[in-house]
């Protein structure tokens, strides 16, 4: 089944959110928890009630880092509502992404491969 198209302002919503979101933890946020965060994507509900964000870290425990972000869920949500300009500003959660990590052990996989071949192949 296909997924339904996202409007192109959700796109632009979501964008922002994620630009927003990244300064408000780099910036903002203390909580010793959180370490290093990159924002991977953001999904915005029809509704703009809910936002997924997913992201990865490069120092730390993802687990508690995924539960420190979600904990400031809430001011982290009153800081976008500060730069927003929409009328609502979604609900946060919190998901941490494992792409990166899938990525680096393909590549590695890719590397082993390789160097098996030997230099004549």
């Amino acid at each position: 089944m296909r997924k339904p198209k996202q409007p192109n302002r959700s796109l632009r919503v979501a964008d922002q959110i994620q630009r927003d979101l990244s300064a408000l933890i780099a910036r903002e946020l203390k909580d010793p928890r959180v370490g290093m965060v990159t924002i991977q994507s953001v999904e915005v509900s029809a509704d703009y009630a809910h936002a997924q964000v997913h992201f990865s870290t490069l120092t730390g425990d993802a687990q508690q880092t995924e539960q420190a972000l979600n904990q400031a869920a809430g001011f982290l949500r009153n800081g976008l509502f500060k730069r927003l300009v929409i009328h609502t500003v979604p609900t946060l959660h919190f998901h941490f992404d494992r792409t990166p990590e899938r990525a680096a052990d393909l590549n590695a996989l890719i590397a082993k491969a390789v160097a098996s071949r030997g230099p004549d192949a």
